[in-house]
């Protein structure tokens, strides 16, 4: 055996998986069998009613289990904080993402701090319903944190555990899990490369509500908040400023006054401006003293 191979971990999240935990964890184990150093395969049971857990565990994973449901992202973080090795690998249980390409995203890590596997070849099963919120959400995270995001959310990608524990405290405990540590990584300036990868519809129904899409456009926000927040304060401010100036021109020239509305929108995109100059001030002198 190669001294330096690499040891993973590979995490699989699952609540009520029973239809397919037992195939994709031996595909998983098909996958790895071409592969030097040692791999462990942790199921995180969530608190499945259908018996997902005994099935993972006759498939050959080692299982954790939360007596109740936690979250898809509370799952993941208990397989990292559980794992044995210093390569965390994370793909769902339920059949949607192909695990003979955990070979080429763990090969990938050579050249990355993370490498998620982006579901762009053609015909990857994504919910017609969900296309537009997740195109909207995925532009708007590229625009905001300045990097191409090609998949925000994927849940087949591979990162260092070390790196993944550093986060570990500020990672949400839902769906959002995948497309914070995205932004986080791209905030600290992490490289992140993508490996497109096929799709699959998924059996029975998603746990991804609509109510969802909400979720991750707050968090979105809020995670370049940690890092760039003048990417949020001065879009806000300038069209505040556009719609104080075009309502002060309307009220000057057509009704030959002035009202209070302009006069507020303006004061208040220049506030916003100074906040976003002060808060990129503070995060810069935080930067420092690290």
């Amino acid at each position: 055996m190669n001294e330096t191979a690499p040891e993973i971990s590979i995490v699989i999240p699952m609540k009520d998986e029973a239809a397919t935990i037992g195939a994709v964890i031996d595909a998983i184990t098909h996958a790895m069998k071409g592969l030097e150093g040692k791999y462990e395969i942790i199921a995180v049971d969530d608190g499945s009613v259908d018996g997902s857990a005994d099935l993972a565990l006759k498939s050959g994973a080692r299982v954790v289990s939360h007596e109740a449901g936690k979250g898809y992202g509370a799952a993941l973080k208990t397989g990292i904080d559980n794992a044995l090795y210093g390569i965390i690998v994370i793909i769902d249980g339920d059949g949607t993402y192909p695990p003979e390409r955990i070979p080429d995203i763990i090969d990938g890590l050579s050249s990355a701090d993370m490498v998620v596997g982006a579901r762009l070849n053609a015909g990857a099963a994504v919910p017609v319903m969900r296309r537009p919120a997740k195109w909207f959400l995925t532009k708007l995270a590229s625009f905001l944190s300045g990097f191409n995001i090609l998949d925000l959310n994927s849940g087949l990608r591979a990162f260092r555990r070390d790196v993944a524990l550093s986060y570990l405290g500020v990672l949400p405990d839902r769906f959002s899990f995948t497309s914070t540590i995205t932004l986080l990584m791209i905030g600290d300036r992490l490289k992140i490369k993508y490996i497109p990868i096929d799709y699959y519809k998924r059996e029975g129904r998603s746990k991804i509500v609509p109510s969802d899409a909400f979720s991750f456009l707050v968090l979105i926000i809020r995670t370049i908040m940690f890092f760039n927040p003048l990417k949020i304060f001065f879009p806000v401010g300038l069209v505040l400023l556009i719609l104080g100036g075009g309502k002060l021109l309307t009220d000057y020239i057509i009704y030959d006054r002035l009202s209070g509305t302009p006069i507020l929108f303006i004061l208040t995109a220049i506030q916003l401006w100074g906040l976003g100059f002060l808060a990129e001030l503070l995060l810069f002198l935080e930067r420092r003293r690290k």
